[in-house]
């Protein structure tokens, strides 16, 4: 039987009482807290229901039920567990099969998204008498303009809600040991030092120069991370979380994981993982490292808060690596640490990387504070179990002497409004740059801007009604050039909103009147999300853009136009097949954007962070096909050589084969083996998964010498017929023997341009006997050897009326020796041709007799 804490069996109680006036109930814990127990708890109470669970993914529920087990309860077998992707692709039929007493949505929040939403909506629609519970670590969407879930899903039925402040207060979580620490300011240091250099006052400088060597000589003396780390990680075997703020900074810290570790565990055994939202093995990064019971020390790489719905029960501490980082990110990453029921103490180290950034955790201890008031004013000081937690500051006398250097650096406030009215009187107004420096050196500009912001309370100052009033008779305008501009940016936005209906606005885009609307976009998503909101960024301006809509992560945003879309068009045909050309209604290139998922799955897509373990489930619930086009073609291919196989026993197709459904295996194969000579590689990428299942087949990886196979086809034909006269169309075994000798021949003579034949191919050609001369050349010879040989016997011949006797082959020859003296006479003969022609004139003339002088 399933035992609960009192605090989630007061909140059960709660929740049945509520579940059964209202039909409804909503409870909003802490994580840490066990909350998922309360909905085990509603199933293991009514064993004849059917309680449909809805979760954001597999993996938290299997979280959950093993935290179960391992609290000695077992599972209940009457809980239909579903994702919201999966639930979201049911039809009808499938979600009428489901037949729900009760329903649990699990991460309750997570149904505010549309798709998942609308799943969720459809469930509700047909099963209108079931009560629904919701459990979530909140009920708010905070980039989504802060809607409310409980309101939107339960009525605004809250049985329970529990912030970490109270649950430390209570008693419920255990108060951790928070230490702060620093890292890294040599940056710092020389911004001051060049601060100290242009400061023009030399007393001003001495006295900043001898507190920075203070600062320097402090910082030198305090601990190193290396001594922070073996003082307050007591624990050698336990495990710790490192929040980090992004993958770069996570493999920086990861560098230095022996140096400032090493002496937590004496230099050895130190056991690191790494996962973060992007990581396709952050789930099984995490699971490896909750189940570590090696001896050593166990240490959690990770970016921003683990996947929601996941706890470690074991956690000894987290260590919190940030530039800055707000109240709200604190409580989210220390809330990690703790663990309901837990008695052991965990620690928090708290390291900053920035002097100005030297400031104690500040969000848990205003949720305790406004706790305690308000059991104090009830009167039940009794439920107060712990009033604080212990702070350990390591930098304190750093900070005192930070305090101490800045103050020496900033000019009195008199001396700085004399120059501000020099500036005044000479330009009739004070519209500087923040960086404006005085010809004396003075920095005007950020004086004016730091007057501004004390007057506007963004930060700490003094500026009474007497210096407000002396600020204003020099023309001192309250609102400065960003509060200016965020004016004018904002009013241009809501005008687009009220043109367009939306500020999905392109990065290029500029109004008329010239403000680079859509640059301004990008770099307010990019501050937000980088966690660089500052001044300019206000909570109160962040509210306002919500109201308009903007959409803070365009990443994220226009991936899920695209799985909208693909979604919808999966319902219509019931397939993913879309050609990659595809536009939807909507104008989104779907068929292309499937081809780039399945490119960053494989790993293929340079550049691309990796999809996260929801994103693949969602396209698993619309049938993605993760082979690419050409894994499909080669896969085809495949089975067209299994068929060949299947039918011959062999793979030894010849190179023009096409198959019956008119596909070329003999290609195919051959561009398996075939090297282009340009780029070195096969037409067809062969991975060593490709290459077992063609071994299988008995596939011959060596490509057949095909000069060689040539030769051998040149050799049996002379066996046959006693020569190499091979007509021009003779083909055997697939080879085009007549046009491959006529191309020789021809490269052998040069007239093929950048062919050549090399040495031992010509002796080959020429052991067989080969003419190299071309069909003319031959005929031409043939002709020249008749003549001579007839001049040899008859003398010259002539062709005249006289000479009837003469044959038919005399007077051929005799007509042909006379068109080349004639061709000779024009220049067209070869220079060969003429040499023999010139000695077959030669034999003539020297076959005459002389003539006898007559007497």
């Amino acid at each position: 039987m399933l035992e609960l804490f009192e605090h989630n069996r007061i909140a059960y109680e709660s929740a049945l009482s509520m579940l059964k006036e209202n039909g409804r109930a909503a409870i909003v814990h802490p994580t840490g807290t066990g909350k998922s127990f309360i909905g085990f708890k509603l199933a293991e109470d009514k064993p004849e229901a059917v309680v449909c669970w809805l979760s954001p993914s597999e993996y938290i529920f299997k979280t959950q039920i093993e935290n179960l087990k391992a609290a000695g309860a077992a599972q209940p077998k009457n809980i239909s567990f579903f994702t919201y992707a999966k639930l979201m692709m049911m039809d009808a039929a499938a979600i009428e099969d489901i037949r729900p007493d009760y329903i649990v949505l699990d991460e309750f929040h997570r149904c505010g998204a549309q798709m998942w939403g609308n799943g969720v909506q459809r469930l509700l629609a047909a099963y209108p008498q079931a009560p629904v519970l919701g459990l979530s670590a909140t009920n708010i969407r905070y980039l989504d303009n802060q809607r409310d879930m409980a309101d939107e899903l339960f009525d605004g039925n809250i049985a329970s809600e529990m912030t970490l402040g109270e649950a430390i207060v209570r008693g419920i979580l255990t108060p951790p040991t928070y230490v702060v620490s620093i890292y890294s300011c040599e940056k710092d240091l020389e911004k001051y030092q060049a601060r100290i250099k242009g400061a023009k006052n030399s007393a001003v400088r001495d006295a900043a120069q001898k507190r920075l060597d203070a600062l320097r000589r402090a910082l030198e003396k305090s601990e190193g991370l290396d001594i922070v780390f073996q003082k307050h990680m007591t624990n050698a075997n336990g495990k710790y979380i490192i929040f980090c703020s992004s993958v770069e900074h996570l493999k920086e810290i990861a560098c230095h994981i022996p140096e400032w570790f090493g002496k937590v565990c004496g230099g050895t055994n130190i056991h690191l993982y790494q996962a973060y939202a992007d990581d396709p093995g952050t789930s099984q990064a995490f699971a490896a490292f909750k189940t570590d019971g090696r001896q050593g020390l166990k240490l959690l790489l990770c970016i921003d808060m683990l996947n929601e719905g996941v706890h470690i029960d074991d956690i000894t501490g987290v260590i919190l690596f940030r530039p800055t980082v707000s109240p709200i990110v604190y409580k989210q990453q220390i809330g990690r640490a703790l663990s309901a029921g837990s008695r052991e103490k965990t620690v928090i180290i708290d390291v900053v990387n920035n002097i100005e950034n030297l400031y104690s955790v500040s969000a848990v201890q205003e949720e305790m504070r406004s706790v305690i008031d308000r059991y104090q004013i009830m009167g039940e000081e009794n439920r107060i179990v712990n009033d604080s937690f212990t702070i350990i500051d390591e930098v304190r006398d750093s900070r005192r002497l930070f305090n101490e250097l800045e103050e020496s650096l900033s000019a009195s406030w008199e001396t700085m409004f004399g120059h501000a009215r020099a500036y005044y009187r000479g330009h009739g107004n004070l519209e500087v740059s923040k960086r404006y420096q005085t010809p004396d050196g003075y920095s005007l500009g950020s004086w004016l801007n730091t007057q501004r912001l004390v007057y506007a309370g963004k930060i700490p100052g003094i500026l009474g009604k007497e210096r407000i009033e002396k600020l204003e008779s020099i023309g001192m305008r309250w609102k400065n050039r960003y509060d200016c501009s965020w004016e004018r940016f904002y009013q241009a936005l809501c005008r687009y909103k009220f043109n367009s209906g939306n500020i999905d606005i392109h990065a290029s885009y500029v109004t008329p009147e010239g403000l680079e609307l859509g640059k301004w976009i990008c770099n307010l998503r990019q501050a937000k999300n980088n966690g660089r909101c500052g001044y300019y960024l206000t909570d109160e301006r962040i509210a306002a853009l919500n109201k308009l809509g903007i959409i803070w992560d365009k990443v994220d945003y226009q991936w899920e136009r695209n799985y909208l879309a693909c979604a919808e068009y999966y319902r219509k045909h019931h397939s993913l097949d879309i050609p990659a050309n595809y536009i939807s209604e909507e104008g989104l290139r779907i068929g292309a954007w499937l081809r780039r998922m399945r490119k960053i799955r494989s790993g293929r897509q340079n550049g691309a962070a990796p999809l996260t373990e929801t994103q693949i489930e969602r396209l698993d619930a619309i049938h993605m096909d993760w082979l690419d086009t050409y894994t499909r073609q080669w896969e085809y291919g495949y089975k067209q050589a299994l068929a060949y196989h299947r039918e011959f026993g062999t793979l030894e197709v010849p190179a023009g084969y096409v198959n019956a459904n008119g596909f070329p295996l003999g290609r195919w194969l051959k561009n398996h083996v075939e090297v282009n000579s340009q780029t070195g590689r096969t037409a067809i990428k062969v991975t060593p998964e490709r290459r077992a299942k063609l071994d299988a087949l008995g596939f011959k990886w060596t490509a057949e010498d095909s000069w060689q196979k040539r030769i051998s086809a040149c050799e049996e034909y002379l066996r046959e017929h006693g020569d190499l006269d091979i007509p021009p169309n003779y083909v055997i075994d697939n080879v085009w023997l007549g046009k491959w000798l006529y191309k020789c021949r021809k490269t052998y003579r040069g007239e093929l341009k950048g062919k050549s034949l090399t040495e031992e191919q010509i002796a080959q050609l020429e052991r067989l006997g080969i003419d190299w001369r071309t069909p003319a050349e031959r005929a031409w010879s043939e002709k020249y050897e008749a003549a001579a040989s007839l001049f040899k016997t008859e003398g010259d011949i002539k062709i005249t009326a006289g000479n009837g006797g003469e044959t038919e082959e005399i007077a051929r020859i005799a007509r042909w020796v006379a068109r080349q003296r004639t061709l000779h006479k024009q220049g067209k003969l070869s220079p060969e041709q003429a040499v023999k022609l010139n000695a077959l004139n030669a034999k003539r003339d020297g076959s005459r007799a002389p003539a006898q002088r007559r007497e």
